[in-house]
């Protein structure tokens, strides 16, 4: 049987939020970029709360030996898990991300930029409406900007091409089941 690769007529960048309480915005970014390589795309993402515990996507990009960037700004969830860093620490690192993005951008090497947990940080006030909203339009036009986190902002969801919402129905830590590797991080 062959296999068709289909082109669109005309390429285009999209907008992709993916947001929600559900288990599950990360590892729906980090699938694209799966597919992404299969179909010889670069990837940039950057984790804009996570990085002070380890997760397995950062060894398991390494392994696909793709070009597949994965940088982790955070200092972990802010106000939550017994985090330890304050408030003051996370904004910084925060506004290091939008600066980093913005770079990127402008480099122009990347088709896919993941902008890893960005919801979660415009929702606590670690980075600006107006920051997010700029980091849109400064895209290329061909290059994919995913934003992932819960409680997406209005005027984010407005300007998305594409917007998906995690839903949780059930989830072990209801059962007082600790984060499992591979699964939960």
């Amino acid at each position: 049987m062959e296999i068709t690769r289909l082109e669109p007529g005309v390429k285009k960048g999209l907008v992709v939020v993916i947001t929600g309480n559900g288990k599950g915005k990360t590892t729906t970014a980090l699938g694209m970029v799966i597919r992404a390589c299969g179909h010889n795309m670069s990837a940039c993402i950057l984790q804009f709360m996570k990085g002070d515990i380890y997760a397995g996507e950062w060894d398991g990009l390494r392994k696909l030996n793709r070009r597949v960037e994965l940088i982790s700004t955070g200092k972990g969830f802010c106000g939550i898990q017994g985090n330890p860093y304050p408030f003051k620490e996370h904004r910084q690192n925060a506004q290091d991300a939008v600066k980093l993005a913005l770079q990127k951008i402008e480099e122009g090497l990347w088709d896919i930029l993941i902008l890893d947990e960005i919801n979660n940080a415009l929702s606590l006030n670690l980075v600006d409406l107006e920051q997010v909203l700029d980091i849109i339009h400064k895209k290329a036009a061909d290059m994919h900007l995913v934003l992932t986190g819960r409680d997406a902002h209005p005027q984010v969801i407005e300007l998305a091409d594409t917007v998906s919402e995690i839903i949780e129905v059930k989830h072990a830590y209801q059962k007082d089941i600790e984060p499992q590797p591979g699964i939960d991080y």
